[in-house]
């Protein structure tokens, strides 16, 4: 288990410390997609592993209902408190750069979010669940992981934020099993962050050097 535990954090919190007190001048989107290329080869080669599971849409079928409905609510409730305390950021990208925002929208899901839940959902649970268990235990430690590699945007406010994020997708994947459900999930509160007017807390451009 050791062993394990030592390739976790070295993956996952010592990893993207270094990466930003290295402070390199590249975006973080190649270096996702690396990190989401390696745990593809490691799951492939474990023959338990279903291949069917990164692309199954069962679960988001069975599941879109209460995805929906939640993300609803919550929106509604971010679009509140845009309006309340940064009012002046409300639907700035759409309204500044309606063609970059609506490309956002179509790539986001596709580019950053699905290699996000091979990482942090399909390949963590995999896994690391003898090291972690298999129920609050490997949740909370999906949920630490996810939030803590925002730091890459240097404020606190993006870590923050997908804390309680990763833990809804964390539990989503938990009780559906379903990459494509939590996924699914993901690129909605992500592309409603970029729309409501938050956005500038998650865009590596943005990041002071």
């Amino acid at each position: 288990m050791a062993p394990l535990a030592i390739e976790f954090l070295l993956l996952f919190f010592i990893g993207p410390a270094l990466f930003v007190l290295a402070r390199p001048r590249i975006s973080p989107i190649p270096v996702l997609w690396a990190m989401a290329a390696y745990c593809l080869l490691i799951l492939m080669r474990d023959p338990r592993f279903d291949r069917a599971r990164l692309w199954d849409t069962a679960g988001l079928r069975r599941h879109a209902l209460a995805i929906v409905s939640l993300f609803t609510v919550i929106a509604a409730l971010g679009v509140a408190l845009v309006l309340r305390y940064a009012p002046a950021t409300f639907l700035d990208f759409p309204r500044s750069s309606p063609v970059f925002w609506a490309l956002v929208m179509v790539l986001y899901p596709l580019l950053s979010v699905y290699p996000q839940g091979i990482i942090y959902r399909l390949f963590v649970f995999d896994r690391y669940r003898r090291l972690f268990g298999s129920q609050w235990g490997i949740v909370l430690a999906s949920a630490a992981a996810f939030a803590f590699v925002h730091i890459v945007f240097r404020n606190s406010l993006a870590v923050a934020l997908t804390l309680p994020g990763g833990l809804l997708f964390a539990l989503r994947y938990w009780r559906t099993g379903s990459l494509a459900a939590s996924s699914f999930e993901h690129a909605l509160y992500g592309c409603a962050i970029f729309t409501i007017g938050l956005g500038r807390w998650f865009y590596h451009g943005a990041v002071p050097r």
